[in-house]
């Protein structure tokens, strides 16, 4: 444990070094002000099929950006090259760039007393200790998923079986006094599995990331559950067309409250471009159900002490009991509808901040999955979704689907090659949840069903 305390030493100096060096070069090439941001990753991916290894790729490198500020103009730069003389001609290229942008009154760093106190990620648990794991034990992962898998009666082949591993640590700071960073981590397993043959094929997959290695579920029960879904696919067909209710399975669910969250940020509601643009304190959603964000939970890959701009992140309740309650907002944003920044920016190296949400949990209801497809009667269960038309101003929705069709409350047969279309506004009021969301993942949301949307088959 020493040595990896030792290298994470290392590693979060040679961030906090290189960001301020970033600043310091900024501020010699003539910048009013900048910030700088460095992401240090490795990542490592190992493919298995027909129980060999297929592909094995790692990746290491540092990405660096800088944005300087000049009155009120920007700009970003930048490299995969920390040498100081790049940091050097990174620093002349943004001020130069910044004279010959347009001013922008929403431009500008956080005021020194809107900063966090918080400058690491003390408690959140984003980072395993557990040493990197071995190649060898990311293709046993894969290869024990694979044979999983392949066990199913019904599955032809496995498309594809994998095991990952990634590590990336942050640092930014900014001239006005911020510095901070902290260091994620993420092990993988997935599997896709395909039944039957030519014309008849059917695919389906499962796959689990988790934080912690210790938390990962065991990679024969990935690859058994993809092999599952795929052999009750087979023999998918055309459904009905007509008016039906749709329940989306938990595995697509999130997408519904996705394109909720998008109508809410801040860039949208600035260019007047979101179907919720007039909805602020109105009702958006049933009464029993609201949508909590959490940057705060322990051991999630959405967590995050403070945003990109430096300012401490906070649960909020962005739907309070069916109502919504406020945007989500970086600084620029809130600047332009004259209110406060929800401490949402979040950043790449070549860009300058955007508002974003993190950890997201949609209420739970009390029926399970099997109560709600009882419910429902005939229909349409939804697993898998392809492609998308969303009207941005008016939310009209139209999404491929597949899944299958249920008849009785019970599943019929299996279904693809389907349209499901509606409008957001119902659809959103008129959710019924169940109560099978998982805990673990950033966007915590159940099955869902909607009554009455358009279902185009044959």
């Amino acid at each position: 444990m020493a040595g990896r305390a030792e290298r994470m030493e290392r590693m979060t100096m040679t961030g906090k070094d290189l960001a301020e060096a970033m600043l310091h070069a900024a501020r010699k090439a003539g910048a009013e002000a900048a910030d700088a941001l460095v992401i240090d990753g490795t990542s490592i991916s190992v493919d298995v099929r027909g129980g060999v290894l297929e592909q094995a790729e790692r990746a290491e490198g540092i990405d660096i950006g800088l944005r300087v500020l000049i009155g009120q103009r920007q700009a970003c730069v930048s490299a995969s090259d920390t040498r100081p003389e790049t940091l050097a001609a990174m620093a002349e290229r943004a001020v130069a760039m910044a004279r010959e942008a347009p001013p922008d009154d929403a431009v500008g760093l956080a005021d020194a007393d809107m900063l966090s106190a918080v400058r690491d990620a003390a408690g959140l648990e984003l980072d395993d200790p557990a040493e990197e794991p071995a190649p060898a034990a990311l293709e046993e992962d894969a290869r024990r998923a694979e044979a999983a898998a392949l066990a199913v009666r019904g599955v032809a082949q496995v498309q594809a079986a994998s095991g990952g591993y990634g590590r990336h640590a942050l640092w930014i700071a900014a001239s006005n006094g911020f510095s901070g960073g902290y260091a994620r981590t993420s092990r993988g397993i997935s599997c896709v599995a395909i039944s039957g043959e030519g014309s008849g094929m059917e695919r389906d997959h499962h796959g689990e990331s988790r934080v912690f290695r210790a938390d990962l579920p065991d990679a024969a029960d990935i690859g058994r559950l993809a092999g599952e879904r795929a052999v009750a696919r087979s023999g998918a067909r055309r459904p009905k067309t007509g008016a039906f209710p749709v329940l989306y399975d938990e595995r697509v669910a999130g997408s519904l409250i996705g394109h909720l969250l998008g109508a809410i940020n801040g860039q949208s509601i600035v260019r007047g471009s979101s179907w919720l643009r007039d909805a602020l304190g109105t009702q958006i959603l049933p009464a029993d159900l609201s949508i909590y964000e959490n940057p705060h939970r322990v051991r999630t890959p959405g967590s995050r002490p403070f945003d990109a701009e430096g300012l401490r992140t906070a649960p909020r309740q962005i739907v309070d009991n069916g109502v919504l309650t406020g945007w989500t907002l970086d600084l620029a944003s809130a600047r332009r509808l004259g209110l406060a920044s929800t401490a949402s920016a979040g950043r790449g190296t070549g860009a300058p901040p955007s508002p974003g949400t993190s950890n997201i949990a949609l209420t739970q209801g009390d029926k399970t999955l099997a109560a709600l497809l009882a419910e429902m009667g005939t229909g349409l269960y939804v697993t898998s979704m392809i492609g998308s038309s969303i009207n941005p101003t008016t939310g009209d929705y139209s999404r491929g689907a597949s899944g299958f069709w249920v008849e009785g409350g019970q599943l019929a047969y299996p279904v693809n090659e389907c349209t499901i279309a509606g409008n957001l506004h119902r659809i959103l009021r008129g959710m019924i949840p169940a109560n099978d969301a998982r805990a673990h993942l950033s966007m915590v949301v159940p099955s869902l069903l909607i009554e009455g949307l358009t279902v185009a088959g044959e």
